[in-house]
Parts: structure tokens; sequence; C-alpha cells
């Protein structure tokens, strides 16, 4: 049972990071720090274990739903989430030596800075529609208020 407290921690817990890391990677000099790297490898698995509880758990009942335009929002959110494991996995192909998120390597930091605002960027509005239109769907299609799956 996934309920939408757990949800939203899960959710301000990644917001968090990513204003974190956003402002410690400004400082080149922070970017080789055990701490940040300790903290992005935190973030990625954040990411990551949400977008997998959400993915298996909430999309189910609803991609069955009479309403094309809910199956339609539906698919889309499963599509994002592929785009972003995909973007996650190329940044840190870029970034990380042999995929390890404990060590960052940067040789252009503007470029760095560039891709990790983009991807934080589309993290945080992903954090977003599910606040402002998944989870009011899920909520108005099985009328519980609290409980997500």
């Amino acid at each position: 049972m996934i309920t939408y407290d757990e949800l939203n921690t899960q959710n301000d817990s990644i917001t968090e990071l990513s204003n974190v890391l956003l402002y410690l990677f400004k400082e080149r000099s922070m970017c080789d720090t055990g701490a940040c790297c300790e903290l992005f490898e935190r973030y990625v698995e954040k990411v990551k274990s949400h977008i997998d509880l959400v993915d298996k758990n909430l999309y189910g009942s609803l991609l069955n739903d009479s309403n094309p335009d809910i199956r339609n929002l539906v698919k889309n959110f499963m599509s994002g989430s592929q785009e972003i494991k995909k973007l996650i996995r190329a940044y840190t192909r870029q970034w990380c030596p042999h995929n390890r998120t404990d060590k960052l390597v940067i040789g252009d930091h503007e470029r760095f800075l560039k891709e990790t605002e983009g991807m934080f960027e589309m993290i945080l509005q992903r954090i977003q529609d599910e606040t402002e239109k998944l989870y009011p769907l899920i909520r108005k299609a099985s009328g519980d208020l609290d409980t997500a799956a």
C-alpha cells in the first residue's frame, strides 16, 4: 500500500536534493568533493526508486479506463519515465566514469552545469506533473483520498 503522503515525501526529498546539488555544482571546486558525489548518488537512487514505484504501482487500473484522455495521460507518464531513465543513463555515462555515481569527472564545468540543470528541470517538472495531474486523477478514479495504490 502506497499513500500520497509517502509519494509526496519522496518528491520533496528529490526536490530538496536537486536544489542542494545545483547550488553546490555551481561552484566548480565543490563538484569533486566526496560529499557532493555522495549526495548525487543518493539523488540518482531516489529518482530511480520513485519512478519505479510509480510505474509499477499506479498505472494498472488507469490503463484500462474507458476514458481515452485518462489512458493517454498515463501513457504519457509511462513514456516520460522512460525518457528520464534514458536521460539519467546518458548523464551518468558522460559525467560518471564506468557508470559510477560516486565519482564525477568534469572536464567542461559550463557544459556539466547546463546538462545538470536540464536534467534536474525535467525531473522537477515530472514531480510537479505527478502532483498536479497524476495524483488527482488517481484520487478521482479510485475515490481514495489517502492511498494511491
